[in-house]
């Protein structure tokens, strides 16, 4: 349990740092100096900045699952889940790149690396959307016949929607100008898509 707090508030440190100096202008010093906990305690954790770097990507991603296993639990149906784990993913990568400051620039310029970091993430989150999709699917309320691929696009299409989102490109001024929208979309594709397997 201490061996994770100490962990935890070296992610938190680091995250702090990089969002105020940007990762190049951040040492493994200046954390284990701003941790409190020193050179050797960092290097007990991480073997380089880079690995910190992606411990913090990790860190904004587990938040980003917790969200959506809120929502998912909930008592709501399937479709009202899937509209809300739709606006969970996007307002959580928008409050992380936004909370992250000078990060946010990093994390575009560097995106391959946080695809990488990203892939587990990715892989638990389709399946989130494929227990709701077949939560739908087994009420009659979704007509979904390849679950699998369905949930893949949705998620691809969803993290293709992040920068715009982000950015506030979308013609709608607020998340609620949108809702109607995605509603409108969950409605038709899921309820009325039919895909052969």
């Amino acid at each position: 349990m201490a061996t994770q707090k100490t962990r935890n508030l070296l992610v938190d440190v680091a995250r702090q740092l990089f969002a105020k100096n940007g990762f190049e202008n951040t040492t493994m010093n200046d954390i284990a100096v701003a941790s409190g906990k020193g050179r050797r305690t960092l290097y007990t954790y991480f073997k380089s900045k880079e690995d910190v770097y992606f411990a913090v990507i990790q860190s904004e991603l587990q938040r980003l699952f917790t969200r959506l296993e809120e929502v998912a639990r909930q008592n709501i149906s399937p479709e009202e889940k899937m509209v809300q784990l739709i606006f969970a993913h996007l307002e959580v990568i928008k409050e992380a790149v936004f909370r992250n400051g000078t990060l946010r620039a990093e994390f575009f310029r560097e995106i391959w690396k946080v695809e990488g970091v990203r892939k587990d993430f990715d892989r638990t989150e389709i399946a989130l959307f494929r227990r709701v999709m077949n939560e739908g699917v087994d009420k009659g309320v979704f007509d979904v016949r390849n679950v699998k691929l369905t949930a893949e696009i949705c998620h691809y299409c969803l993290k293709g929607c992040e920068v715009p989102y982000i950015y506030g490109r979308y013609a709608a001024q607020s998340p609620q100008e949108l809702l109607p929208y995605v509603r409108t979309m969950v409605a038709r594709h899921f309820r009325h898509f039919k895909m052969e397997q």
